[in-house]
């Protein structure tokens, strides 16, 4: 009985081309799962641990129980033991280790054949598709060649060799009909080793699938010579993907289009006809953002570092351009520069930098007690804030011609004042207030700071705000200081 065992095991190993391991290893499921079947009168749902000696084809069956906690107590009673318990048989055995007997073993030849054969081709199966899906990953390729092999409800299931991957609905290029027989290639999204079906998920929609088309119709990208930092897709229409070269005597863009745009026509047919905007990449983020808004002309650009954001100026002729339709091309530069840019002609430029202006002067005029002239001169030296003028150093301040030392020392003096003033009032009814303001969904430190410095020191006062009062006061946008309002408003509803 013990010989049927190996010659079974070896002959299985053989045909199915796994390890002798895994063929062991699902008979001793097989015998297991037979051997619980013993105790199906008793109504239990015992636990059976069955051990071969894989080099005579003896083996051993054994019950187990799984060690608890003393205060946890029993949950499934036929398959787990207290510790105090189980510590009467094995004195240094501890909680999560299993307390086994061994129990008589099931002939081999009385297991039911069908049930057997059933959880040992099982498990050779599954071996099979493990070492199907290791050896195809071990390659490192990262797009997948293959034929569209079924449609079905959750996608496209594409065949590459004995490999099988899935390309959902939502990874599909809009509008492009694959059928059954079709060639397709696709970027490999992630491999779940824990998914009954195709363990492989692809899209044909993400920026990597993009910039791995480029890297293969490329050679100077794989040589190191060129650099590809970056992509953004509207799927099927447009994309942009930013390139920066190392050697100097390389022209990247020219380099990535080809001789007559092959290179980069051959990239396009691949994406269904999606128009490609190749951008050079650059350090500078000012530069990186104009060559990102092209083929639109950038007149002035005005970098906000805090709020990662730049204001793009733009003349009557190109502000549509810059846009793009539906917004797509401010949008897909956005995306691959990873800032904020805000698309606005001169004349939007000039008002909100005098409302800007109004709002700086009116502080200064406020919190030094001074006229405009004053605050004026200030603004016109480039000073902002508060912070500015109480802390920058005194050699600087000086410079200014309108000033003597005298009225230096005087203005510093009352903006480090007013500065205290602020910060004590803010510390006094910091608590509360912010515990207050706080309470309103979705609120920030930084906009409940500008709040209470505009005298807005709960809930109610919010509330009772109208939109461009509160957006003067902390510069969010129109829709969003709507949201902000009508959260604090809820209340009002309940």
């Amino acid at each position: 009985m013990n010989r049927d065992v190996l010659i079974l095991a070896d002959a299985l190993a053989h045909e199915k081309n796994v390890d002798r391991k895994v063929v062991f290893e699902a008979l001793e499921m097989a015998l297991a799962s037979a051997t619980k079947k013993l105790f199906a009168n008793d109504s239990k749902d015992v636990d059976i641990r069955v051990a071969i000696d894989t080099q005579t084809g003896e083996y051993e069956t054994f019950r187990r129980w799984l060690v608890v906690p003393d205060e946890a107590g029993l949950q499934e009673p036929d398959k787990e033991i207290l510790l105090f318990e189980a510590k009467d048989d094995i004195a240094d055995i501890e909680v999560g280790e299993h307390l086994e007997y061994q129990i008589e073993s099931l002939a081999f030849g009385r297991i039911g054949a069908q049930a057997a054969k059933q959880v040992i081709l099982q498990r050779i199966r599954d071996a099979e598709r493990e070492q199907i899906l290791n050896d195809f990953l071990e390659r490192g390729e990262k797009i997948m060649n293959g034929t569209v092999k079924r449609n079905d409800k959750n996608g496209l299931i594409i065949e590459s060799g004995r490999v099988e991957a899935i390309l959902r609905r939502d990874q599909m290029i809009p509008k492009e009909n694959l059928r059954s027989g079709d060639r397709v290639r696709a970027y490999i999204l992630k491999v779940d080793r824990e998914a009954r079906g195709p363990q492989i998920e692809l899209s044909r929609t993400c920026p990597e699938f993009l910039l791995k088309l480029f890297e293969n119709e490329v050679p100077e990208i794989e040589q190191g010579l060129l650099e590809l930092k970056g992509a953004a897709r509207d799927p099927g229409i447009r994309a942009k993907i930013a390139v920066v070269t190392h050697d100097k005597r390389i022209d990247p863009i020219g380099t990535c289009v080809g001789v007559r745009g092959t290179r980069v026509t051959a990239v396009r047919n691949e994406v269904a006809g999606e128009a490609v905007d190749i951008v050079l990449w650059s350090e500078d983020p000012a530069q990186f953002v104009i060559g990102a808004l092209a083929p639109a002309l950038v007149t002035t650009i005005v970098v906000d570092d805090e709020k990662h954001s730049m204001d793009v100026v733009v003349d009557e002729e190109n502000l549509a351009i810059a846009i793009g339709r539906s917004g797509q091309n401010v949008r897909l530069a956005s995306e691959l520069t990873g800032w904020q840019i805000n698309i606005m002609t001169p004349e939007e430029s000039a008002k909100k930098t005098e409302d800007e202006v109004q709002k700086i002067r009116q502080v200064f005029m406020d919190k030094l007690d001074v006229d405009s002239e004053v605050a004026d001169i200030l603004i016109e030296e480039g000073f902002n804030t508060l912070e500015e003028v109480a802390y920058v150093p005194l050699s600087e301040m000086l410079e200014i011609e309108a000033f003597d030392e005298d009225t230096v020392n005087e203005l510093r003096d009352r903006a480090r004042a007013s500065l205290l003033t602020m910060e004590i009032a803010v510390e006094e009814g910091k608590e509360p207030v912010s515990q207050e303001l706080s309470s309103v969904e979705s609120i920030t430190p930084a906009v409940i700071d500008q709040l209470v410095a505009n005298q807005v020191n709960t809930r109610e006062d919010l509330a009772e705000l109208a939109v461009d009062e509160l957006i003067e006061m902390t510069q969010m946008d129109e829709e969003s200081a709507k949201q902000l309002i009508m959260k604090a408003r809820a209340h009002w509803f309940n």
